[in-house]
């Protein structure tokens, strides 16, 4: 009883006094690092836009496939991961009463890892052993230390997902009976995901390792190929869940509102976490080999994340409804006067909620056959990517950064700080768009992607993309800007704004709402249920391809 008081008090504390100065400054430097990453791979993306528009020709020493290798190394992984990770240990030392020892070393260990692993697999890219892309999935092959690198990238990650189990797990037995706090519950989901994601892509590399060293002639490219897959489609979706969690929880706190329904918002967790995994075919579907019935499933799972999705654009824009109308809206439509647009806090994440409709239809679309055959290996698919990653996830990056940076720091955000995130939002909403809707249209005239700019001989075809690849470069343009402005205002807030408190956002229930059921914590089940949905999805085809397995392929260097 006197530990339970104790704890209690702790949380108190915490909560009356403002993050534990250990745990701010492991979140201070995971999020320092996610926001240069943004900084170099940033300045990388416009000498490949630049580059693709035919304005700026790359160096032989740093081509363009080095430079496209590694914009997607520094923002696919390192801006998410250590984003998301400082992010939710942050809210867990707000929420459970400040980080075990043990889990804050472990968070260390891990941040530790992954800056290793990812300078071992900058180092190859850099001396041109490494120019694989993200998706580094044979038959090209980069040198082995570069997947090493990637290996203690992912024991990093799994450092910082134990970390998070034993510190909701220690709660748990403290406060038997009660509901994990929601944003921790977040967490929990998050890293259930990354840990049981990554699993795959750690099977694929252990599988390239040896073959890039040539010890093994040959590899498996359809086993490669979707055990990435099964990493790769679900790594999209915990970046949403990321960016969800701040929709759901801060954003109403922000206009000054309550959250919807706890019992809806932890079903579409449970609902992302046990769906997501599979649905990996869904990025495989010109591919031979697979079976259209197993084709179909994914695409069927693939597109069953759209029922959560659905009800959070309900729960979220009934919030946004409800609390504009408390605060004096009227009308059909002119409670939307009432919200908060003036906030940088609001209108960043607003802005990637809207964007998340385009882009979730591009999602739809990927994910049918018919239309796949049309987009898949064009522009297309990277206007997409932008659309999801770079508006609807980033931009809520951007929107939870002007308050936890500064609740990390014990600062402020200031008048001018947040008239410049203002201009930094718009900046980078006109640039991401342009750029996107110049993707999208080039994939519907046939122009590829991961290609360097040529006009193929001066065809008439080729020619014709010119505009809209100019269009893309103005829009990339305008996204470095972006990118500078919101660099300088992590930095200022973190080191330099005034001193002061800073509140973490988070929005409490309806006063009448209905008591959430216990079963929504039996976090045991529904990882069980997710392995048997994972298990009937991928055993088949797995086994067929080992079985049945292909001649298989020697390594390829294609640069």
């Amino acid at each position: 009883m006197a530990t339970v008081l104790a704890h209690t008090f702790k949380e108190k504390a915490n909560n009356a006094l403002g993050v534990n100065p250990k745990d701010a400054v492991l979140s201070k430097s995971y999020i320092f690092v996610a926001f240069i990453a943004l900084l170099v791979g940033g300045f990388l993306g416009l000498l490949q836009g630049l580059n693709r528009a035919g304005i700026l020709e790359l160096p032989t020493w740093f081509n363009y496939y080095q430079v496209l290798t590694a914009h997607g190394l520094l923002l696919i992984l390192v801006l998410t991961a250590f984003f998301t990770i400082g992010y939710f240990y942050a809210a867990m030392s707000h929420t459970l009463g400040g980080l075990l020892p043990k889990v804050r070393k472990m968070a260390w260990i891990g941040f530790g890892m992954k800056i290793f692993g990812f300078v071992m697999a900058v180092i190859p890219i850099l001396l041109k052993q490494a120019s694989v892309m993200f998706t580094f999935y044979p038959p090209m092959a980069a040198s082995p230390w570069f997947y090493i690198g990637l290996v203690f990238i992912v024991l990093g990650v799994w450092m910082c997902a134990f970390g998070c189990f034993i510190q909701v797990a220690t709660w748990r037995k403290q406060h038997k009976g009660q509901h994990v706090p929601i944003i921790s519950y977040f967490a929990t989901g998050v890293f259930i995901l990354l840990f049981f994601s990554s699993i795959p892509v750690a099977i694929e590399v252990f599988m390239i390792i040896p073959w890039a060293f040539g010890w093994v002639k040959t590899i498996n490219v359809m086993l490669a190929r979707t055990l990435f897959w099964a990493f790769g489609h679900t790594l999209v979706n915990i970046w949403y869940l990321t960016a969800v969690s701040a929709w759901y929880v801060v954003v109403p706190k922000l206009m000054g509102g309550r959250r919807w329904s706890d019992t809806l918002t932890r079903v579409v967790i449970i609902a992302l976490v046990v769906m997501n995994i599979t649905g990996g075919f869904h990025h495989q579907i010109v591919d031979p080999g697979i079976s259209e019935s197993v084709k179909f499933m994914h695409v069927f799972m693939s597109l069953a994340i759209g029922f959560p999705s659905l009800m959070t654009a309900y729960a979220l824009f009934a919030v946004f409804e409800r609390t504009a109308r408390r605060n004096g809206g009227k009308g059909l439509l002119g409670w939307y006067k009432k919200m908060p647009w003036s906030d940088v806090r609001f209108l960043a994440p607003f802005i990637a909620m809207v964007a998340f409709i385009p882009a979730g239809a591009g999602g739809i679309v990927q994910s049918t056959n018919q239309l796949n055959q049309v987009v898949h290996n064009t522009m297309w698919v990277v206007g997409h990517f932008h659309l999801t990653l770079g508006m609807t996830v980033v931009m809520t990056f951007f929107g939870i950064s002007y308050w936890l940076v500064p609740y990390l720091s014990g600062r402020v955000l200031t008048k001018s700080m947040n008239r410049l995130g203002l201009i930094q939002t718009w900046v980078w909403t006109i640039g991401m768009t342009t750029m996107a809707f110049a993707m999208h249209y080039l994939g519907l005239m046939g122009s590829p992607r991961r290609t360097s700019f040529t006009t193929y001989g001066d065809h008439a075809t080729a020619i014709g993309w010119n505009p809209y690849l100019a269009l893309l470069a103005i829009g990339g343009t305008l996204l470095i800007i972006g990118v500078v402005l919101q660099v300088y205002a992590v930095i200022n807030m973190m080191f330099f704004a005034p001193k002061g408190d800073t509140e973490f956002p988070i929005a409490e229930e309806e006063e009448n709402a209905s008591k959430t059921p216990y079963w929504t914590e039996r976090w045991g089940v529904w990882i069980v249920v997710m392995l048997v949905i994972v298990g009937m999805a991928y055993v088949i085809p797995l086994t067929e391809f080992i079985v049945n397995s292909p001649p298989g392929s020697p390594p390829f260097k294609t640069w």
